[in-house]
């Protein structure tokens, strides 16, 4: 196996094959040093080495983190390929994910997150990573204070019919079951209509990675705003239902709406740190969930990108 990248050149960090050894004998050969450069450097990217399809892919992941996790309490459409091996979203070609932490609005969230390039797109399609320490560090003071101080909440409508259903979100049709899992997370509950769901969450902006101590900017406040949706969706969801029942906005903590100024800064912020790769066939990216946030890029072609995610952290089990 060989290393090639700067030190300087954090994201990701890229190791490639030499043809010698599967991706999982490498894994075994140099586990530690591979979860150290993780840990430092935010993403690693396995590159050219036998992989041996979606079954080689969640061996790899369990010998560098373990079992994969049950994809939970979901914001977006993912179909199991295998197992705990899902789909990436399945939302249009044509449209852009921002760049978020997964699952950042829950009570836990997964540490590592990894990507599998099963058929990688004609154009564009890639996974974009920026390091949220320096996203963290370039926004203004006084924003950052702002939500240190007041927090974000995630207010999400579930209509009927429309968007991921609240039953595929917690994994029942049970209604009780749903406001005992929400009660245990800090989610308020509210039904409405006949089979409509809004709940409201309030969570810290700021974290601090529980490895290395330093604060990132971890968080959905950007992802689930409606203004960084693109501009013709904004205006069809608003025509649709309105600001107060959109599928998913972001406030203060106190209910508080974002200026608009403030939601274009943190855009720019995280633009700006922004880098990309494009996908090879058998890639595998990881990437630590509390250093790097990732999105997704529009694109052409038949784009097949399977996804794991392992580690689950409980900040309230520090």
């Amino acid at each position: 196996m060989t290393t090639v990248q700067a030190p300087e050149q954090l994201l990701p960090y890229l190791v490639e094959a030499d043809g010698t050894a599967s991706v999982t004998e490498v894994i075994a050969a140099r586990r530690a040093e591979l979860r150290a450069e993780l840990g430092t450097r935010g993403a690693v990217l396995l590159r050219g080495f036998e992989v041996g399809g979606v079954d080689g892919f969640d061996q790899a992941v369990r010998a560098l983190s373990g079992e994969p996790l049950k994809y939970s309490e979901r914001s977006s459409p993912r179909s199991s390929i295998a197992g705990n091996v899902y789909t990436s979203t399945d939302y249009p070609p044509d449209e852009e994910i921002f760049l978020h932490n997964e699952n950042s609005y829950q009570a836990s969230w997964p540490r590592h997150l990894y990507f599998y390039c099963v058929t990688p797109p004609e154009t564009l399609g890639a996974t974009p990573l920026a390091d949220i320490r320096r996203i963290h560090a370039a926004i203004d003071p006084a924003v950052r204070e702002e939500f240190a101080r007041r927090k974000w909440m995630a207010v999400r409508n579930f209509h009927p019919q429309f968007g991921v259903p609240w039953r595929s979100v917690f994994n029942t049709e049970d209604r009780p079951t749903v406001e005992a899992y929400c009660a245990e997370r800090g989610i308020a509950v509210e039904w409405r209509g006949e089979d409509g769901l809004r709940t409201r969450t309030v969570r810290d902006a700021i974290h601090r990675h529980p490895e290395t101590g330093e604060d990132v900017w971890f968080n959905h406040i950007t992802l689930f705003h409606h203004s960084t949706l693109a501009e013709e969706v904004q205006e069809g969801l608003l025509e649709l239902f309105g600001e107060d029942d959109l599928p998913s906005n972001t406030y203060y903590g106190d209910g508080g709406r974002i200026p608009d100024e403030v939601m274009d800064h943190l855009r720019a912020c995280y633009r700006a740190e922004t880098t990309r790769f494009d996908y090879r066939q058998d890639d595998i990216l990881v990437i630590d969930n509390m250093l790097v946030a990732h999105g997704r890029e529009p694109f052409t072609g038949p784009r097949k990108i399977a996804v794991a995610m392992t580690d689950l952290h409980d900040p309230s089990t520090k």
